[in-house]
């Protein structure tokens, strides 16, 4: 008690921070392998919302409006993931490097083909952000890691609907199917995802 009220009528007499912690305070350490690993995975999910935008687009000139606006959803969601990762880095100061962006494939044979390269693209989203995880659980860092598991959850959830699309478009064999399930993807993907939801609430 006697320290605390010297500490409060005289605060000039507090002693200083140590010079080391008070620049890490200013500069938190990220690993450089953290950081490659996690710029890459930035412009990855950046391109992955190109890659939507350009399925939207496709859709949208096929007549599959349901699709599209599915598609569209998808590249905004895809955009947030990559700003989610840019915070991450800029709330350890370190600056995101964002690198020129590939042209994505913008014409498909059948929706069949653009659902599968859907699919292939969280296939590889998920590639990335294990490699990332791993890299950062092999240099301790926690609060990489911590933000991984949010990302890890969140493929759990974005390869179900892709895997969902590709089997429910195999499965409309005729024109009416197709346009029936066109009309309806967004409702049954919502549907699908509250019971899953509902399932692992009851685990």
């Amino acid at each position: 008690m006697i320290c605390l009220t010297l500490l409060i009528e005289h605060p000039d007499i507090a002693p200083p921070l140590p010079i080391m912690y008070t620049q890490a305070m200013a500069h938190p350490k990220i690993p450089a392998k953290v950081i490659t690993e996690i710029n890459r995975q930035y412009n990855q999910e950046l391109g992955s919302a190109h890659s939507y935008r350009a399925l939207s687009l496709w859709c949208e000139d096929q007549n599959l409006k349901g699709f599209a606006c599915h598609f569209d959803r998808q590249a905004a969601e895809e955009y947030t993931h990559a700003k989610k990762l840019g915070s991450h880095l800029l709330d350890r100061s370190v600056l995101p490097e964002t690198g020129p962006i590939p042209a994505p494939k913008h014409t498909f044979k059948s929706l069949l083909e653009a659902v599968q390269h859907a699919q292939a693209m969280e296939q590889a989203n998920t590639q990335g952000i294990n490699v990332v995880y791993e890299t950062a659980l092999g240099v301790k860092d926690y609060p990489a890691q911590v933000l991984m598991h949010w990302f890890i959850n969140e493929q759990v959830e974005e390869e179900r609907w892709s895997t969902e699309l590709v089997e429910r478009v195999q499965g409309a064999t005729c024109a009416g199917s197709l346009s029936d399930l066109d009309r309806h993807v967004e409702r049954l993907l919502a549907e699908r995802l509250l019971a899953d939801e509902k399932e692992a609430g009851q685990e």
